[in-house]
């Protein structure tokens, strides 16, 4: 009805979180903030709800959506809140935050796989041009390229890293639901896998690093092309980084996975 809801509401965050929920977690409702609910007392204790303020309702709609709820709607009418002893107790930028802020970290892939996937593509395709010197229109890709390409690694695979820990974590305390290919996948992928991939890209760094000083010995320690060594000191230090992080998070996977088991 006629201001029963805000504007910025009702046109902007209402079918955006909306619009999220479903593109999200599957969610097949067209208002996750709708606050007439109908569910069973064993439903509800099911869930195990943590959230305790604005984004209460939005938790109980993502939850029973990933635990396979079976959920309908039924067309209502809002009105005007007829309310006069208090003004609502509904706070835009507030509530809003705090529901993105659940949304978020509910999606690790949102939060942090799909990012970091995104940071080592970009990465790789500057190792791609950075790594040879490649020139385009005038434009010299060199070591520079490489030193933002290996940020861009190094960042994207913590971000990846921090998807998987936050995900065992979240199964582990019951804020999500088991997922099957992460099941399948701990059943290949070990503490001593992650720990031979981390010294292998460690080992593999050191030669790389090795060989840069082996250069600079051959110099009598003085003065270096940076353009030369610098191809081999970058993508060593980025391996002897990435190595030692498999080992951390192979050790902190294995400590989550313990109460499981």
């Amino acid at each position: 009805m006629p201001g029963a809801m805000p504007g910025l509401h009702r046109w902007w965050g209402n079918p955006m979180f909306s619009a999220l929920a479903r593109n999200w977690f599957n969610v097949q409702v067209n208002d996750v903030y709708c606050g007439l609910r109908g569910f069973t007392k064993e439903f509800y204790t099911g869930l195990r709800q943590r959230c305790i303020g604005m984004e209460f309702a939005t938790e109980m709609i993502i939850k029973g959506s990933l635990y396979g709820a079976r959920i309908a709607e039924v067309p209502i009418t809002l009105y005007p809140d007829g309310r006069l002893a208090h003004p609502p107790h509904l706070r835009t930028f507030r509530d809003g935050w705090r529901t993105l802020r659940f949304f978020l970290l509910y999606s690790p892939r949102w939060l942090f796989l799909f990012p970091g996937v995104a940071l080592i593509v970009l990465g790789l395709a500057g190792y791609a041009i950075g790594l040879p010197g490649v020139r385009f229109r005038g434009i010299h890709f060199d070591v520079h390229t490489l030193l933002f390409a290996s940020l861009a690694v190094i960042c994207g695979y913590q971000s990846i890293v921090f998807a998987v820990l936050t995900k065992v974590f979240a199964i582990s305390e019951d804020l999500l639901p088991a997922d099957p290919t992460l099941t399948r996948a701990f059943r290949v992928i070990k503490l001593e896998t992650g720990l031979a991939v981390g010294a292998v890209a460690m080992v593999v760094g050191a030669y790389f690093l090795f060989d840069a000083l082996a250069i600079w010995r051959a110099t009598g320690f003085g003065d270096l092309k940076y353009a030369v060594t610098m191809r081999w000191v970058i993508p060593g230090v980025t391996l002897v980084a990435l190595g030692f992080e498999t080992i951390l998070a192979s050790f902190f996977l294995s400590l989550l996975g313990m109460r499981r088991r």
